[in-house]
């Protein structure tokens, strides 16, 4: 049994998707306070609100608060970005490796 589950983890990759979820979560959250404690700032003056949280457009009895979904959007895009930078890099290594 024991031996199975070692096979298991060996050819499964158990261990890297377990080391890149945890790469994942921290990025995720470094990412996260990227966005809230820099970005959104430097961005509050060009919002008419007096927090990026609050943020609205009224419109008649319609009222659409954009500011967190602002800052979410950013956050999406910065992590989107870093996947497929990573992703890109090791398409490249995966192929420079089988052509040798």
């Amino acid at each position: 049994m024991i031996k199975d589950f070692i096979k298991f983890l060996k050819e499964f990759n158990v261990i890297t998707l377990a080391v890149g979820f945890i790469m994942g979560t921290a990025s995720t959250t470094l990412v996260n306070s990227l966005v809230k404690d820099i970005l959104m700032p430097i961005i509050q003056p060009l919002l008419a609100a007096e927090s990026w949280r609050t943020a609205s457009i009224h419109i008649g009895p319609v009222n659409i608060i954009y500011g967190s979904f602002l800052a979410e959007l950013i956050n999406f895009l910065i992590l989107a970005l870093i996947i497929f930078l990573i992703v890109k890099k090791l398409l490249k290594i995966e192929k420079e490796e089988k052509s040798n």
